[in-house]
């Protein structure tokens, strides 16, 4: 299995409108081969950001780098942020892990 993540630093106050975007995101995973499962994460806030990770599941490596250069990619991509730019505080941290156990 493989792993890839990606961190978003949000303003607080802002976490809903963070939220909102991905539950009305169309994501078009389901079609993918080799997906496995996805969830949004909330991690921990202080009083300058609130910290999400986007954590989705492949069977493999090469199942998730086939999904980043799909048409199914570039569509869920095409207005990722949409017009809330303002809500982010820098672009997203993609990390990426190999399951070993």
């Amino acid at each position: 299995m493989y792993i890839a993540m990606n961190r978003f630093r949000i303003k607080p106050g802002c976490e809903q409108d963070f939220i909102d975007i991905w539950k009305n995101r169309e994501t078009f995973l389901e079609e993918v081969p080799g997906f496995t499962s996805f969830n949004l994460l909330k991690g921990p806030t202080t009083t300058e950001q609130v910290l999400f990770a986007s954590h989705s599941v492949w069977e493999s490596q090469q199942a998730f780098e086939d999904w980043t250069k799909s048409e199914a990619f570039r569509k869920a991509h095409a207005n990722a942020g949409g017009t809330r730019k303002d809500i982010y505080i820098g672009p997203p941290q993609l990390e990426c892990f190999e399951v070993v156990l």
